[in-house]
């Protein structure tokens, strides 16, 4: 009888160790890449500030109209954010986002009306400052969960949620300082400006950021 009990403990050691499966390890960023996408995101950031984002016409639509674009109404600096965090990581993310302030602060003319230490009155400012979490999060959602194309989209659209938050935040603060460009009477108008207008063509934005995720992963296998 014990010998027949040993056996089937045994047995059923070893049945249990075939059942438990270890746990998929998040993908991790080389300190190489990191550097590499913190440069990349930055020009990105920098350059895509001032060019237009635009889709096609319908598929469908081609053989009447032939292939046209179609102006989304913002520019492609969002998606510039969002995708370094997605390819490079939250650190790379992060860091870009941190310089390109830095750069606008101290008089470069990368914002969109320019730069300089008075920019922080403009209302679009709170949104520049939510770039820096908004790639950190998307790029720490994109390597913790698994390589697919719904993963790269939750993880852009979280970031954008965190870019809108701190923008609205910063436009409600400013309002009770009362400066000459955002007050308690102007605010509804600028939440609406830039936030709920640009929303639908960002969300455009982030589909297309996804989709170029997910390509670019699966060719440099991370």
């Amino acid at each position: 009888m014990k010998l027949r009990f040993l056996v089937n403990t045994k047995r059923n050691r070893k049945k249990s160790k075939l059942v438990v499966t270890p746990q998929q390890s998040p993908t991790k960023v080389s300190p190489t890449n990191e550097f590499l996408w913190a440069i990349i995101g930055l020009l990105l950031t920098v350059f895509s500030t001032f060019v237009q984002a635009f889709m096609t016409n319908s598929p469908w639509a081609w053989e009447q109209q032939g292939l046209e674009s179609v102006p989304l109404g913002v520019t492609f600096q969002v998606g510039a954010v969002l995708l370094t965090g997605c390819m490079g990581g939250k650190n790379a993310g992060i860091l870009s986002q941190i310089a390109y302030v830095f750069l606008g602060l101290f008089g470069l003319p990368v914002f969109a009306q320019g730069g300089g230490l008075n920019y922080w009155q403009e209302p679009s400012f709170g949104y520049l400052l939510g770039f820096i979490p908004g790639a950190w999060l998307c790029g720490f959602m994109a390597f913790r969960m698994r390589r697919k194309l719904e993963s790269f989209a939750w993880s852009a659209v979280c970031g954008l949620l965190i870019i809108h938050l701190s923008g609205l935040a910063y436009l409600i603060g400013l309002s009770f300082l009362n400066t000459t460009q955002v007050s308690f009477n102007t605010l509804p108008e600028l939440m609406m400006n830039y936030s709920l207008t640009p929303l639908p063509s960002q969300l455009v934005i982030v589909c297309a950021v996804a989709v170029l995720t997910y390509i670019l992963r699966q060719l440099l296998f991370y």
